[in-house]
């Protein structure tokens, strides 16, 4: 057993260091580079205002829109490596927030419902199921070939339950089909594991996979 919690906390310690880089790097891109870009972009609108041969002027509008595409991904990147929300708002924005960036870079349409009263999640556990529930929807977009899926969340006094259902080819929950896609279900597990919750993954080739999450509630100290 202490072998085990020993194990636990050293996984836990490892998972929040790489979060804390996650959001650093986030902000940096955010507050840094993107700002940086941004300043770069205005001066290139001046140049272009003030360039009087045509070919000139061409070439800097062309440089003005590619410096605006490149901001617009690294403010997607950002938004995508920790959005802002999950720590101003909390988890189930959060999630509304990352669907909306998800739908628009893969097409996939995805039906989120909330029952019950949302409750008061710790920050790190926060992060963790948004982690869990990104890395499900980046699977789904890899390997389910699907076009729609199922998020519910179902709030109670005690837990918070979450099902996630593509509607997807499926696959074989033992099988070694995709060495990544088998990594990646092991580390939503283990996540939920810290938090004192469960990750349950069920599948059947041709009828999609279903993902249960659930989360202990604590009361709010």
């Amino acid at each position: 057993m202490d072998s085990l919690n020993s194990k636990q906390h050293i996984s836990s310690y490892i998972i929040h260091s790489q979060e804390e880089e996650i959001k650093r790097i986030a902000l940096e891109l955010h507050e840094g580079v993107g700002q940086n870009l941004y300043s770069i972009f205005t001066g290139l609108q001046f140049i272009e205002s003030g360039a009087k041969e045509l070919p000139m002027k061409n070439y800097v509008r062309e440089m003005s829109q590619l410096i605006e595409k490149t901001i617009q991904e690294i403010r997607l990147l950002s938004v995508e490596l920790h959005p802002p929300t999950l720590t101003t708002l909390g988890l189930l924005p959060a999630i509304k927030s990352y669907i909306k960036l998800y739908t628009s870079t893969f097409g996939i349409l995805v039906d989120l419902d909330s029952i019950g009263e949302e409750k008061w999640i710790s920050e790190k556990n926060r992060i963790t199921v948004f982690r869990v529930c990104q890395e499900a929807l980046a699977n789904i977009a890899k390997y389910a070939d699907t076009s729609n899926v199922n998020i519910n969340f179902f709030w109670s006094e005690k837990d918070l339950k979450i099902t996630i259902d593509d509607f997807g080819k499926g696959f074989h929950p033992d099988g070694q089909d995709n060495i990544n896609s088998s990594y990646g279900l092991a580390a939503m597990k283990e996540r939920m594991l810290l938090t004192g919750g469960q990750c349950h993954i069920s599948s059947k080739i041709g009828e999609g996979t279903s993902i249960v999450l659930s989360l202990p509630l604590v009361s709010r100290e």
